[in-house]
């Protein structure tokens, strides 16, 4: 059969493994379907290598013969990605797979080729049948050198993950919504596409190389004149060119595509629609952050901006941290809306880039999400951001069909944004938010009981609102789980729903799981800033500083809004816990500069002052906070049991006072209550001390029992209780599996375990000193990492 490109044995070659043909000849079915295909798709015959017999579990000193290498020399390669196919002892993966990637990345038109629309794609071409375990898709990812962007054939309803069928075009049931037909067209159209670009580069080759070699004839002139004169117009031209030919093809500057979403403005006089407005916006943002090129900011770092009129785009641009700024305004009227884009170069001179307006009658759902698909596609084509086809899927995926449920789910949105606006020291008094919120979410599922987002919508609200109050119940957070999952279940591409899974997994303990969430968010939204907020506090949890302060500071990177000065504050603690304390001043001072926080500022002084021992000028420093806010009873709490008895009586006020405090809000006191009992102890109050006490040693049991987040504090707290109640063999044993849970410790728990008056009844026993030490070399070791690493990322 003649092949499409010349010096191409086949067009398509197809691997996969035997297993996931011969129990109902899935494999061969689909290429019987995609023949079928091709055909109606091209005018030429596309040839297929599918061997209905491969070799298969072979050694793997199993040599490749040069007959199977031939047919690898192909133009596109057809994985079928299953539950066996990666595996690196199996024949397809070894001498299909891992072969076909190696030649195509050396032959003449490389693995990667250039798409007529300028996206770029792959000529590896994964059809994949089931969902994979996370091992095997990083193994993909690792040979592939990036994100799996495949094909799926996947039927999934509750408990099932298996092909989808041909007989099963119309499936009732199939969770992912997909037709056998549909997806085999998109493996016809995808190979139409590669193939087509591949024509071009080698019409284009052939051009080039016709060019190169032409002969062209040039009259003889022997005159020496002549060629003197030549000669010294070549150096002249030589010369010329070294001094100003750099400079012409210098290119001009390439700016980081970076853009913040400004709040759009209602042009109607009538404020009920204004969550209309703030939805086409939501959902721009939205569809921008799924392009992995662009780093678009979430809405609450924009929102401080509505209502601003006396700044410029380029001054706002500079405070966000961004090159480029869309503006935008609307109406919506009856069944109708108006809506303007546009998109501003604000880096240096504002230089107006894109506009559009457009006007829709609201017949369907369709008529909304095409114009959000255009303004996002548009803007990106303007930036010269490549779209991948995974991307596109994305950017056009519609989320509801219930123009209704779309409008509750929208004013939902209205609501939990108003709580988002808040700084979470004074959620409380919002809390009505979360429950009109979540009445408005339940409304729009009334209306579509397959809308994903409002489930995830749902999860948040009870994530936030029922965290302390059940916090020690057998159930704690259940619900949120079941929301996720069943939003998972609808629509597993969904970002928001994988962190609010990672933030349920970090909340009841699963730390593994949650940094997995976590990752799976980021996939299909890189910018995500809680997705890196929830890995970089867990990650210094673990005692992994360098993946926390990178996370944290992708956060500050992608995050500008009211918590931003909060989140620096944190870069600057974790800076300071791992021992480098001008880097902690410099983020501090960020962070007061931002924020004008003074509070906040000079608590990270005092936490300086802490880890160097310096532990009356900590105590200045927090009682400085005190009187700037009188609510912050537990700032200094800590630090009274480091200094001199004189201070006793102030410690027992303060402890007192917060107490209290926490009496009347519900909120939990654990890990603080031991130490409110030693302030009462001090002061003479032993009755009350031994109450608080009591308190922590049951929380704290109880929470490692029930395996709660930071529950490995528990072991300190707990260890440092039985130690004033002079059981030494249960603090021991606490110490002990404190210092087990962690391969790393911040300089703080090094000044605490030295100095922490609870244990000086045993300091100079061996045992101790031995976890001591154990404490400080474990510090010593990620100090010397951390260091190590800003040094490779000329960060210090």
């Amino acid at each position: 059969m003649p092949n499409i490109i010349e010096g191409y044995d086949y067009d398509i070659f197809i691997s996969y493994r035997q297993k996931d043909n011969k129990h109902d000849g899935w494999v061969t079915e689909f290429v019987n379907q995609l023949k079928g295909e091709l055909e109606a798709t091209f005018k030429e015959d596309i040839s297929i290598y599918f061997d209905e017999n491969p070799h298969d579990g072979l050694l793997e000193t199993y040599n490749v013969d040069k007959s199977l290498e031939d047919k690898l020399r192909c133009l596109i390669f057809i994985p079928v990605i299953s539950q066996t196919y990666c595996d690196p002892k199996s024949y397809a993966w070894q001498y299909e797979f891992c072969t076909f990637n190696k030649l195509a990345k050396e032959g003449r038109f490389g693995r990667d080729i250039k798409l007529a629309s300028g996206n770029v794609t792959s000529r590896i071409l994964p059809v994949k049948i089931h969902d994979l375990d996370p091992e095997d898709q990083s193994l993909l990812e690792n040979e592939l050198g990036g994100v799996l962007r495949s094909i799926e054939f996947i039927y999934k309803s509750p408990g099932v993950n298996r092909p989808l069928r041909a007989n099963e075009d119309h499936p009732q049931d199939n969770l992912n919504k997909t037709y056998y037909r549909d997806q085999i067209n998109k493996v016809a159209n995808a190979v139409k596409e590669i193939i087509a670009a591949l024509k071009k580069q080698h019409q284009h080759g052939e051009e080039a190389v016709k060019n190169d070699f032409e002969v062209k004839s040039v009259p003889r002139n022997n005159h020496k004149t002549t060629i003197i004169a030549g000669l010294f117009i070549a150096l002249v031209l030589i010369i010329l060119g070294f001094l100003f030919v750099p400079r012409l093809l210098k290119p001009s500057e390439e700016l980081e595509k970076s853009i913040a979403v400004l709040p759009f403005i209602n042009d109607s006089s009538d404020t009920t629609t204004t969550y209309f407005i703030n939805g086409l916006m939501d959902e721009i943002i939205i569809k921008l952050q799924t392009i992995k090129v662009l780093r678009v900011l979430g809405r609450t770092s924009v929102e401080q901006y509505r209502n601003i009129s006396n700044k410029s785009l380029s001054e706002i641009a500079r405070e966000l941290g961004v090159n480029y700024i869309i503006e935008g305004s609307g109406q919506k009227y009856d069944n109708a809306f108006r809506l303007r884009v546009q998109l501003v170069r604000a880096k240096g001179k504002e230089s107006h880039l894109w506009a559009n307006s457009y006007e829709q009658e609201i017949r369907n759902l369709k008529d909304i999400f095409s114009i959000q698909n255009q303004i996002a596609q548009a803007i990106a084509t303007e930036l010269k951001a490549v779209i991948t086809p995974e991307e596109k899927q994305l950017i056009e995926k519609t989320p509801t069909t219930s123009l209704t449920a779309y409008n509750f789910y929208q004013r939902g949105q209205e609501e939990q944004s108003k709580y988002n606006q808040y700084n979470p020291s004074t959620r409380v008094a919002t809390r009505v938010a979360l429950d009109r919120a979540n009445k408005l979410y339940r409304k729009a599922l009334e209306c579509d009981s397959a809308f994903a987002q409002a489930y995830v919508g749902m999860a948040y609200v009870y994530l936030y609102k029922h965290y302390d109050e059940t916090y020690f119940s057998e159930s704690f957070l259940d619900s949120v789980l079941i929301l996720v999952n069943k939003a998972l279940s609808i629509d597993n591409q969904l970002s928001e729903a994988y962190t609010t899974r990672g933030y349920y997994y970090e909340y009841i303990g699963l730390t593994k799981q949650a940094i997995e969430e976590f990752n799976k968010a980021l996939k299909y939204n890189l910018n995500d800033y809680q997705a890196y907020l929830g890995a970089g506090y867990i990650f210094r949890l673990l005692g992994d500083y360098v993946q926390s302060i990178k996370n944290y500071h992708e956060v500050v990177r992608r995050y500008h809004g009211e918590n931003l000065p909060e989140y620096l504050s944190s870069l600057g603690q974790w800076y300071s816990e791992i021992g480098f304390g001008e880097k902690s001043k410099y983020y501090h001072q960020e962070a007061l500069t931002l924020g004008g926080d003074s509070v906040r500022y000079l608590l990270g002084l005092a936490w300086n002052e802490f880890q160097y021992e310096n532990f009356e000028e900590c105590l200045n420093y927090g009682k400085r906070t005190m009187k700037i806010d009188t609510t912050l009873h537990n700032i200094a709490l800590e630090y009274y049991y480091y200094v001199p008895s004189k201070y006793d009586y102030e410690a027992y006020l303060n402890a007192k006072n917060y107490a209290e405090s926490h009496e009347k809000s519900g909120v939990l006191m654990k890990g603080h209550s031991y130490r409110v009992g030693y302030a009462f102890w001090k002061f003479g109050k032993q009755e009350e001390a031994e109450y608080y006490f009591n308190q922590e040693i049951k929380m704290g049991e109880t929470g490692l029992k029930l395996g709660r987040a930071a529950s490995e504090f528990s072991y300190y707290e707990l260890a440092a209780s039985y130690a004033f109640f002079s059981k030494k063999e249960i603090a021991y044993k606490y110490l002990e599996e404190f210092d087990k849970m962690y391969t790393s410790f911040p300089l703080w728990w090094t000044v605490m375990i030295k100095h922490d008056p609870f244990f000086d009844s045993f300091r100079n026993e061996e045992r101790f000193q031995k976890i001591q030490n154990s404490i400080e070399a474990k510090y010593q070791a990620e100090h010397e990492r951390v260091r190590k690493w800003l040094e490779e990322k000329n960060m210090l």
